[in-house]
């Protein structure tokens, strides 16, 4: 395993990328309502991210054909936007996107309820939001990497929902995917120790019922194999010689 340390001047790139990022959720998140197709959120997301100068992340990435992941209630991760998949009130809708700026990587996700939502389906997008700021507890320097992983799954377990154990976070910096794996759910070791100048991509997948999920007939969107609920909720982070600075959210 190769983690890099981060420069301060890269970090700066990394903190406009994420930046730009959170931008893009914003007017993403502003545009979903019911009758839209994913396939307009796409649009949307392309011509965003382009227009301050930066390259979709996701698009052409492994054959993706697409700038972000749209991913509806039952979908844990990297749904295809599709002109023919209709948006509907009381749906929860993921999105999933990533920008390069100047040669760096930010990503990012939300979970987003469409107008009136269950109850579960409420609570569960607020537990997966607040799962990752309970690990951001232990995002310092000096404490172990899987010290993040067992204070989310932690926090999602009490709260009766379990966390997809098929799919982990990441590093990340010039490329989307790097070194150290993320999981979102505990661990026998402890990791890597944190320092600061890390990049982490910290992204809790949390289901409504089983953690078990499945690859649709696409050979990209990944579904709950109960057809249960899930949400996404991911910031890119640095790790700093204090608290944790998250790059791609907006204060």
């Amino acid at each position: 395993m190769s983690v890099t340390i981060k420069s301060a001047k890269e970090i700066e790139l990394m903190r406009e990328a994420g930046k730009i990022l959170a931008e893009v959720h914003d007017a993403l998140e502003q545009m979903i309502k019911p009758g839209i197709s994913t396939l307009d959120i796409d649009k949307l997301a392309t011509e965003k991210i382009r227009s301050f100068g930066c390259i979709p992340s996701f698009l052409n990435y492994n054959g993706y054909p697409a700038s972000v992941c749209v991913s509806l209630n039952d979908e844990v991760v990297h749904g295809i936007p599709k002109k023919n998949r209709i948006i509907k009130e009381g749906d929860i809708v993921s999105l999933d996107a990533g920008v390069i700026y100047q040669g760096y990587h930010s990503d990012a996700a939300r979970t987003i309820a469409v107008g009136n939502v269950s109850k579960e389906a409420e609570l569960l997008i607020n537990v997966t939001k607040q799962s990752f700021f309970e690990g951001m507890k232990y995002a310092k320097a000096g404490n172990h990497l899987h010290d993040i992983s067992a204070a989310i799954e932690d926090y999602v377990i009490a709260h009766g929902f379990t966390c997809v154990k098929d799919l982990v976070g990441h590093g990340i910096g010039t490329q989307m995917h790097e070194d150290p794996q993320i999981p979102n759910f505990r661990q026998k070791r402890r990791g890597i120790r944190l320092e600061p100048g890390m990049t982490l991509a910290i992204e809790p997948m949390v289901n409504a019922g089983s953690h078990e999920v499945w690859c649709l007939e696409d050979d990209w969107t990944i579904a709950t194999q109960d057809g249960s609920l899930s949400a996404h909720y991911e910031n890119t982070i640095v790790i700093t010689t204090g608290e944790p600075e998250i790059l791609s959210l907006r204060w």
